[in-house]
């Protein structure tokens, strides 16, 4: 959610679950299983994960190519902290639900054990964010332990969520914009820093195209819960049908979501918790994604070109313009 225009960073990839506060002996072993480290599959010479040694070089990387792109200046992680998250959240909404974005979900404060809320009477999402896109936001010691590709996409992502562009309109612009902006800037600096046959620049390449791929699932999964409680709230379907149905849609984006291959490096194919929470979390990244990964592939996914025609749709009186600027540009290739 944004708080007067600041932006959360996208879901992190391996360690949400295990920061959850678990009531059973299966939640630990699941838990568990999420802190395992991923295996090893990085060229010789690119560190596994930034940590303390390498995070401000490449933070510098990144800053250098986003003035190159036009991008806003910020004092985003040119600090270090050495708690895990900037904050954490609890974000919640009832059990027939469903938010279009996270501005609409309710918030509360939560801490490191989690979230004070009744799960069996709201859908409750836990989140610990490792940055923020507020322009001030430290370097989170998790963020800094991330993979590379995940440290790569996040700090441009955050970073982008300054422009001017994005400061009148609603979340699920800036996230979607972001995003994108995050993968290919994150690619060229992989490029430039470990070469065009290393696996981090091999795999940031693949995200954008797996991330479309996310975004089609969850925006189809959306519509059909969404529509599902309206069917409740007229009456026109029972609690316990609606109850049933809800978690049969959640096993199958589930099963879709966890089909897709090559797996995503630097997020999560799913959302990171199967319930109302957690899916309007994700489509507030998903909704517009579809459109503007669009205009990538009409500008031959060249980087500049994209990111100029991004800002150029979204430098919109209102929602409704930015929506037919993003249209428009989607079926040409000129900006």
């Amino acid at each position: 959610m944004k708080t007067q225009k600041e932006s959360v960073c996208p879901l992190r990839l391996r360690r949400t679950l295990s920061l959850v506060v678990c009531r059973s002996a299966l939640c630990l072993f699941i838990a568990a299983l999420f802190m395992l480290p991923p295996v090893l599959a990085w060229t010789t010479g690119v560190p596994q994960n930034p940590g303390s040694d390498n995070s401000q070089d490449l933070v510098t990387a990144v800053k250098r190519l986003e003035r190159k792109l036009g991008f806003r200046r910020t004092k985003s992680f040119k600090k270090q902290t050495t708690e895990s998250a900037v904050s954490y959240r609890c974000y919640f909404t009832g059990k027939f639900e469903l938010p279009e974005s996270y501005e609409k979900l309710q918030l509360i404060a939560g801490t490191n054990a989690g979230c004070p809320l009744d799960e069996h009477k709201y859908d409750v999402f836990f989140y610990p964010l490792e940055a923020v896109g507020n322009g001030q936001s430290p370097l989170s010691a998790s963020l800094a332990n991330e993979s590379v590709e995940r440290f790569l996409v996040v700090v441009p992502h955050e970073d982008f969520h300054s422009s001017k562009e994005l400061k009148n309109l609603p979340a699920e612009f800036g996230e979607a914009s972001a995003t994108l902006a995050g993968f290919l800037t994150g690619a060229e600096v992989a490029r430039e820093k470990f070469g065009e046959n290393s696996q981090v620049y091999l795999n940031l390449q693949r995200e954008p195209e797996i991330f479309d791929r996310k975004a089609e699932i969850v925006n189809r999964s959306f519509a059909r819960l969404r529509q599902l409680y309206i069917n409740f709230h007229a009456g026109r379907i029972s609690e316990s049908d609606a109850m049933a149905q809800k978690q049969q849609a959640f096993d199958e984006l589930k099963q879709e979501c966890t089909a897709i291959t090559p797996e995503s490096k630097s997020f999560n194919r799913c959302p990171a918790v199967l319930n109302n929470a957690g899916l309007a979390f994700d489509e507030t990244y998903t909704k517009y994604y579809p459109l503007m990964y669009q205009i990538y592939l009409a500008r031959d996914r060249a980087l500049k070109p994209t990111l100029d025609a991004l800002q150029t749709a979204l430098s919109a009186r209102n929602e409704d313009e930015a929506l037919d600027n993003l249209r428009k540009l989607a079926k040409s290739g000129g900006n």
